[in-house]
């Protein structure tokens, strides 16, 4: 058999490689090296413009210049670096020379043993990640989970007064409003997005095992510590003084453990419409020239909200293997985190590609308020909650006396289909204030809704 070309294994470089593109500028392997030129050139230009380790500023133009440099990394860094590491065998070291001569080609070589002085390659990669896992989330996974979040609010608004049949147990249930059951998810998403935005991003810069020594070496003068937090600060990031020779990657754990979480709300949306959708509740709007099955033509599936549950699953199956093993290294550093950190794009990646299917299915579907009002009508023994409730309330207020009316009301209803004729007969018969009555006579499935419609105000607070 004639082999193939070289193709890509992962389905995100692939199949999907339009959807998660935008992750491969910070979360791919040429993203985290033009992270590290970055925090390389600007740990450089801080000991210039500070005067430390016998550094002294350099012309602005030549800091823009190298700025510029860094900013602008693109293929030809991608290549030079590829064929560096060839010899060198160690990737931030191929980095460290890629900036060194870059700094001869600007007539800079005189700084030369500037760059990377007193770093460990840790001190670059800890940065290097902090950096791109931030703009990553701020660029690409938050935008899309806040759109989801703004999809279902619309819908919960536009639905807020549909009535529909709850299902608790999967059997029917007190009837609340297609908008309030959404709702509950704009909810629980926002606080996890809340959550989210809290976390920090840690960065150490403190030498081979956290302490500063070859700093203190080579300027035992100089508060090393105090210039630590200053330079990790002002790249943008939270300073750790505390770690060993790596960051300890808690704060990584913390991220990925709560966009976990809020995945595992997505995969709870998507099983839920794709019930709703499966007894009638919504409507799938073909799309032109779609297919739905190979043989059989009526078919709509309900792709979107599958695909967003496998990829849900894929993100949180690696983004839980991350939070769980990237917290432990032996004594005071092991590379167990080098590889798993490569990996990070893959877990987020699922999850932007889960975010844009939820999106496209939440446009993909309108409400049936006729098959909504026929399951309520279907299902007057829900009202038997109600009706029970009142009674207690008017043994209780003294204008009754009938005893245990859940036991009456369970007779009444449980495991039995009953229609509004029955009910009405029944609440004719109680013993209950004529005011009590007449509330229970006015009921319908329909109304049992008890405060759904408001609730959903409380999205906007």
């Amino acid at each position: 058999m004639t082999p193939l070309p070289t193709q890509p294994i992962s389905p995100l470089d692939g199949r999907y490689r339009a959807a998660v593109a935008d992750l491969g500028n910070t979360l791919s392997e040429a993203g985290l090296n033009k992270a590290r030129v970055h925090v390389e050139v600007e740990w450089l230009v801080y000991l210039t413009e500070h005067s430390l380790l016998g550094g002294t500023p350099i012309d602005p133009e030549q800091v823009a210049a190298l700025r510029t440099w860094a900013a602008e990394f693109g293929q030809a860094e991608i290549d030079e670096l590829a064929e560096t590491e060839r010899v060198t065998q160690h990737d931030v070291k191929a980095v460290e020379y890629l900036v060194r001569a870059r700094l001869e080609s600007q007539g800079l070589g005189h700084l030369a043993e500037l760059t990377h002085v007193c770093c460990t390659s840790e001190d670059i990669n800890n940065l290097s990640y902090a950096l791109t896992v931030k703009q990553s989330i701020a660029d690409v996974w938050r935008p899309r989970f806040e759109t989801v979040i703004a999809e279902i609010a619309r819908q919960a608004e536009q639905y807020r007064e549909l009535p529909m049949m709850s299902r608790t147990h999967g059997q029917p249930a007190t009837p609340t409003t297609l908008g309030k059951e959404l709702a509950v998810f704009v909810h629980r998403l926002e606080r996890q997005l809340n959550q989210i935005d809290d976390v920090e991003y840690l960065g150490k810069f403190s030498g081979a095992t956290g302490t500063f020594a070859a700093h203190l070496a080579a300027d035992p003068e100089t508060d090393w510590a105090q210039v630590s937090q200053e330079f990790v600060e002002g790249l943008g990031l939270d300073w750790n003084p505390l770690t060993t020779q790596i960051e300890s990657h808690d704060w990584q754990a913390e991220l990925y453990t709560r966009i976990a979480h809020a995945n595992r709300i997505l995969h709870n949306l998507a099983t839920d419409i794709w019930s709703y959708i499966s007894i009638g509740y919504f409507r799938q709007i073909p799309v032109a020239g779609a297919t739905g099955s190979s043989t059989m033509p009526h078919k709509v599936n309900p792709i979107r909200f599958e695909n967003a549950e496998a990829n849900l699953e894929l993100s949180n199956a690696i983004l839980d293997s991350l939070a769980a093993t990237l917290v432990t290294s032996r004594w005071q550093r092991d590379l167990t985190d080098s590889s798993a950190q490569r990996n990070i794009g893959v877990g987020l990646g699922h999850s932007v590609l889960a975010l844009d299917n939820i999106v496209k299915g939440l446009g993909q579907i309108d409400a049936a308020p006729e098959v909504l009002a026929a399951d309520l009508d279907a299902n007057w023994e829900v009202l038997g909650e109600a009706i029970q409730t009142v009674i207690r309330a008017e043994v209780t207020a003294g204008r009754s006396t009938i005893s245990d009316p859940y036991a009456a009301l369970k007779e009444l209803t449980r495991g039995r289909r009953i229609g509004q004729a029955d009910l009405i007969e029944f609440v004719e018969g109680l013993e209950i204030g004529d005011a009590a009555k007449q509330r229970l006579l006015a009921l319908t499935p329909a109304t049992y809704i008890g405060d759904a419609v408001r609730l959903v105000d409380f999205l906007q607070r």
